[in-house]
């Protein structure tokens, strides 16, 4: 039978339920600005009734759960759409600061260094033997080289800055992956009963989770998700092994970590490789399967495959930085190439990237068959002998019988007059050092002496150029191009003329005409370009403002997205104060009613005691 007492316990289960549910308000309000944090509301039912006649009788009420109100579903799409926004935002930040390396847009930059050194060569050409046209010249190349060598500097500071960046954010990849795999651990022991909720413990992970998955685009997967219904439609948590992936392999399962590695030993230290070790100690590369969030826009910026030269077969910098060194070495070999027909006594490559066991056009430089002429002059700039060079599949730089130096020091009657000692081979010699691989031309002593020079003249073979024999440019990339330093040393020494004639200007006629002509930019042994100078410039630099253009679009969409998604994850999980405030004071006067009941038993009470008096 109920007595006073079982009434008593009511009043008291009352109490208790409205003590807990201002605890659980207070909790809510105390972490309303709590990153990651989830509203958390108590959860009462019906105690146990007392069966008594004429039916059962009410016993008070019982706590539950206090349930976290989450739903799993609307946090996976705040999840992806939040590592979408971190790549969109790594890509268009960086993306814009490799758009500022080429100012071009405002007259300034490497294009304008162009035009004013073309117009440099155009002024030299009206002004053969001026001094301060040549010094004019001479500066305006530097100009344009500087310009050059600071733009392919910056383009490469920007990528090992983001390599640096891939190694700090896997690092901290590795740091979120051994927290969440300890909560995992924590969780588990916590809701080992089967009622308890580690709420608390579940939304820390969650911001772990969050990170992480913003740093590098992983996925997490659960057993199960169990909805809650009855207690708020929001309510689907996940529960059962916890699984975080990156394409396809387990970084995090339950309670364990398997950590990325980061090492930079197999490429000279200079760019960090990515790789996932296999339980039996097998690595192998992981840069390209990394394809979302923070880290995956890095590497596709910077590159994911490293090749056995220590840089990167891939990445939009890479690419730039390729781009920037096949417009250099186009320039360099196309100028290189003109100013080797400008009459001079003496030639010399420096050390050439082949030697005299490969044929020229199984090499890896820009050579082309077909042939070139030596053309020789006397004192008074008449010619005097040519010879046609020819290069094809089998012509090697020397060492056969068509090699390069052979074909000029072969006996030939090139004036076809039968006069054995007025040919090339009579006046000059070629030769090729192998210790160094440097090949030569050269006047024989009694024609230098008495004032010959020579001059080569190109049929599109690109020889001269590549070789380097006679330069205007040293240097064959963007980080090395640089006026010929006798040039830069003496001004002076620029020549305008073709033949040795005073007032002929041709070799800087032809340079004029070089910005207009259809050279060959090679980007890599497959992949060759025919455009002019202008044209490929501004073909490079469109690549790179159409790709940040397209960045800076996409970014505005995703951001929209995410900002919708986030709303809505917020309406449903983030503490709301006026809410809580209105639970605050329904569960006040719920406290003060149970108090109520409490003191009316004691009236109750005091009453029955009085009645034995």
């Amino acid at each position: 039978m109920a007595s006073i007492f079982n009434a008593l316990n009511i009043g008291y289960s009352g109490l208790n339920a409205a003590q807990i549910g201002i605890d659980t308000t207070g909790h809510n309000i105390a972490n309303a600005e709590t990153e990651g944090y989830s509203r958390q509301r108590v959860v009462t039912s019906e105690a146990l009734p007392v069966s008594i006649a004429p039916g059962q009788r009410g016993n008070g009420t019982q706590i539950t759960e206090i349930a976290r109100i989450f739903d799993a579903f609307v946090y996976s799409r705040y999840t992806t759409t939040a590592q979408n926004k971190d790549y969109s935002d790594t890509l268009k930040k960086n993306l814009e600061e490799l758009s500022t390396y080429f100012p071009d847009i405002d007259n300034v930059g490497i294009k304008e260094d162009l035009k004013n050194y073309f117009d440099s060569w155009q002024s030299f050409a009206s002004n053969p033997s001026n001094s301060a046209v040549k010094v004019a010249l001479a500066q305006q190349t530097q100009t344009l080289t500087q310009h050059i060598n600071q733009t392919q500097s910056q383009i490469i500071s920007l990528q090992n800055s983001l390599d640096d960046q891939i190694k700090v954010n896997i690092d901290e990849v590795n740091r979120l992956g051994t927290q969440i795999a300890e909560l995992n651990k924590s969780i588990g022991v916590a809701e080992s009963d089967g009622i308890t909720n580690a709420n608390d413990l579940r939304d820390q992970r969650g911001v772990l989770e969050m990170s992480l998955v913003k740093l590098i685009g992983a996925n997490v997967y659960t057993d199960q998700i169990q909805s809650n219904t009855p207690v708020d439609s929001n309510i689907a948590v996940d529960n059962g092994n916890y699984t975080i992936q990156v394409s396809g392999f387990n970084i995090v399962d339950g309670s364990s970590f398997h950590p990325i590695g980061v090492d930079n030993s197999n490429n000279s230290g200079q760019f960090n490789d990515i790789y996932y070790e296999r339980q039996d100690s097998v690595r192998f590369s992981f840069a390209e399967r990394i394809t979302g969030g923070k880290v995956g826009a890095l590497i596709e910026l910077r590159g994911s495959t490293i090749n056995e030269n220590g840089t990167f077969d891939d990445g939009f910098l890479q690419e730039t930085i390729k781009s920037l060194d096949a417009f250099t070495k186009g320039l360099i070999e196309s100028a290189n190439n003109l100013y080797a027909q400008s009459a001079t006594d003496s030639m010399q490559s420096n050390s050439l990237s082949f030697d005299n066991q490969q044929s020229l056009l199984s090499t890896d430089e820009n050579f082309k068959a077909g042939s070139f002429d030596l053309v020789a002059y006397d004192i008074d700039g008449n010619e005097v002998a040519r010879r046609s060079v020819t290069i094809d599949e089998s012509t090697f730089i020397s060492g056969s019988a068509g090699g390069i130096v052979e074909q000029i020091n072969v006996g030939m009657d090139d004036n076809k007059d039968n006069n054995g000692l007025n040919d090339i081979d009579d006046i000059l010699g070629a030769s090729f050092v192998t210790s160094g691989n440097v090949f030569s031309i050269k006047l024989k002593d009694s024609y230098k002496n008495a004032g010959y020079t020579f001059g080569i003249e190109d049929k599109g073979t690109n020889f001269a150029g590549v070789t380097g024999i006679s330069r205007f440019f040293d240097g064959n990339s963007g980080s090395t191009i640089a006026l010929a330093a006798p040039l830069k040393e003496d001004p002076a020494l620029i020549r305008a003329n073709k033949s040795p004639v005073a007032g002929d200007s041709q070799t800087a006629l032809d340079m004029v005409q070089l910005q207009f002509a259809s050279i060959n930019f090679k980007e890599s042994t497959i992949k060759i370009s025919t455009d002019t100078i202008y044209g490929f410039y501004d073909n490079m630099v469109t690549r790179v403002g159409t790709r940040t253009n397209s960045a800076i679009t996409n970014n505005s969409s995703i951001t929209a997205q995410f900002n919708a998604i986030q709303q809505e994850y917020n309406s449903i999980s983030k503490v709301s104060i006026d809410e809580e405030m209105a639970n605050l004071i329904r569960y006040q006067t719920s406290y003060g009613a149970a108090a109520k009941v409490i003191t009316t038993i004691d009236q109750m009470m005091t009453t029955l005691l009085g009645l034995k008096s």
